[in-house]
């Protein structure tokens, strides 16, 4: 199932000839630093650089036999070596290589996570630049609520990102690390310097200190700082699909010529790729469960950790890049409706405007209670006018809620005519846009 969801950039850092050639990559970085350090000859070090090799399934033979991985792989080696090879492993306990290996297959998977974060802020930017004035109604508890642009909703969208972005970068310093520290982390067979060569060569850090294994903090720290990115992709991919329900109709997915939306019905268009988002970012969120419970092992280490990353880390990664792109693809080819925008914001005849009537008032002297008071005794009205379907503008095109709100002699003894009508001036709510657009593009 997961190859349906897999792109090969992604997917090949996690198939088992990227996992073997993290390992071999490993092990020749320590056999160049014993080399360097004077216990390898120069001639035994070129040799095993230049020939060693494996075979995938060549080590599966092996490992049938073995029911060991690690040594399956350093057996696959050494027969592709002279007696060279007795230097292949020297001094190393099998977390050495595959911890370090698989930090150098998160690193790398992780470059393309924050590359593809990169992207969708691209197009999220461009979508609200282009939507920075479009006018549509707020909403919360879904209830209509005062106007606002459909560019702000996606500045929101940007800045949210651009804080995963910026997680994402500090955990690539958390997960960028490895260790050749041996069998229970205490230098006792290499010297803390051979680690540090190998390091340096792999493009690592080396862990400050170790036990047999990598502290899993850090990779539940990778673990979160992914189902984090994937809620927010969820959170986008939700409103989508709000908006393109057909009572609202503000925006649609992209609906290709020859694209069908139900076997029984051809008139439907549904939202197929957010709502497959939405279901992902579980998956997502759920993995994040089994890499916390793999921080706490067994003294210096045991194997329960093992299992479930050979399943939650390529899974999450590849995973991960797929919403990216798919969601990135949505906001890129969002079909954008300002008319229908607009008829929902006029949807409750003027009601959307209570706010600002209301604030007028206390500059006339009226306490907020009294404000208050008057501002909603007009909205309920237009409510029960709502609720009987009567129309929420008369012939002149005015809101019903501004007529009741012309009609009450008690607001008029406190605002003029002007005063009133003013309130319902769209450009009052637009008018601080330019300035959160500079704060959030800056």
């Amino acid at each position: 199932m997961i190859e349906r969801y897999s792109r090969p950039e992604m997917a090949n850092k996690w198939n088992m000839q990227a996992k073997y050639q993290a390992w071999l990559d490993v092990e020749l970085a320590v056999v160049k630093a014993w080399n360097k350090l004077g216990l390898i000859p120069d001639d035994d070090a070129q040799k095993i650089a230049d020939n060693a090799g494996f075979s995938v399934e060549r080590i599966d033979e092996i490992e049938a036999i073995t029911r060991h991985d690690l040594i399956a792989f350093t057996t696959s080696v050494s027969e592709t070596l002279g007696n060279e090879s007795r230097w292949f492993h020297y001094g190393m306990t099998s977390s050495d290589t595959v911890d370090t290996a698989v930090a150098l297959q998160m690193t790398s998977s992780l470059k393309i996570i924050i590359s593809d974060v990169k992207m969708m802020m691209e197009s999220i930017k461009t979508r609200a630049e282009e939507h920075k004035m479009t006018l549509m109604v707020g909403r919360s508890h879904g209830i209509h609520g005062e106007p606002i642009t459909f560019g702000l909703v996606l500045a929101v969208w940007y800045d949210e990102m651009a804080r995963h972005l910026e997680n994402l970068e500090q955990t690539m310093q958390v997960i960028n690390v490895g260790q050749i520290s041996g069998a229970m982390g205490n230098f006792a067979h290499s010297p803390l310097e051979l680690e540090d060569i190998a390091m340096e060569e792999l493009g690592l850090k080396s862990a400050p200190v170790s036990n047999q294994v990598i502290q899993r903090d850090r990779y539940a720290r990778l673990a979160s700082a992914l189902a984090l990115l994937a809620s927010s992709i969820e959170k986008f991919a939700v409103q989508v699909r709000h908006w393109q329900r057909t009572e609202v109709y503000e925006c649609e997915e992209f609906f290709a010529k020859g694209q069908k939306g139900s076997s029984a019905m051809p008139h439907k268009r549904n939202p197929i790729l957010t709502e497959n988002i939405t279901g992902l970012a579980r998956i997502i969120r759920a993995y994040a469960t089994p890499a916390m419970e793999n921080v706490a092992l067994w003294h210096e280490r045991d194997i329960s950790h093992s299992s479930t990353e050979r399943f939650w880390l390529p899974d999450s990664f590849i995973t991960t890049d797929f919403m990216l792109h798919r969601m990135n693809g949505v906001i890129a080819k969002l079909t954008v409706m300002p008319k229908n925008m607009m008829k929902n914001l006029n949807l409750t005849g003027g009601l959307v405007f209570s706010q600002r009537v209301m604030l007028e008032l206390p500059k006339a002297g009226v306490s907020r209670e009294d404000a208050y008071r008057i501002v909603q005794r007009n909205a309920m009205k237009v409510w029960e006018e709502i609720q009987e379907g009567k129309a929420t503008t008369n012939d002149k095109g005015e809101s019903l809620y501004l007529q009741y709100l012309l009609a009450d002699d008690e607001l008029r003894e406190s605002l003029s005519e002007e005063q009133i009508r003013e309130c319902f001036n769209f450009d009052y709510y637009t008018k601080n846009v330019d300035a959160i657009f500079k704060r959030v593009f800056k």
